[in-house]
């Protein structure tokens, strides 16, 4: 049996932009992503700190460098620019794997740049 763990995490980013007329997604800063490990078009889960609303969509990448985290299409409703959101990326692991297995923990600051790495490489 398969377990679902969280492989990594961008903590406490600001919202940069809402665009409710793109077809979907949140878009990402390139370095967070690569920092984090999270791949481009990978599901994430979003949590609005803010305003305590959650979804679920797939990663486009922002350039790299920007701090850029857009909220797009329908999400956009679901955060103004300002608020605080975490990023999640789940994986579904052996039971072999669960003992040692530490999920990737990125911090940033209010301008979405790295301040922090916790967790394995």
């Amino acid at each position: 049996m398969y377990r679902t763990l969280l492989l990594a995490k961008i903590h406490n980013c600001t919202l940069t932009e809402a665009n409710l007329n793109y077809v979907g997604s949140i878009s990402i800063d390139q370095n967070l992503l690569d920092t984090a490990g999270i791949l481009v078009n990978e599901q994430v889960q979003v949590v609005n700190t803010t305003n305590g609303a959650r979804l679920i969509t797939y990663v486009i990448p922002a350039p790299p460098g920007s701090g850029e985290i857009q909220l797009n299409g329908a999400a956009a409703r679901l955060g103004i620019p300002g608020d605080r959101l975490i990023i999640m990326a789940y994986g579904q692991l052996t039971p072999e794997e669960v003992p040692t297995h530490q999920p990737k923990v990125v911090l940033v600051d209010e301008k979405n740049q790295v301040i922090e790495i916790r967790g394995h490489e």
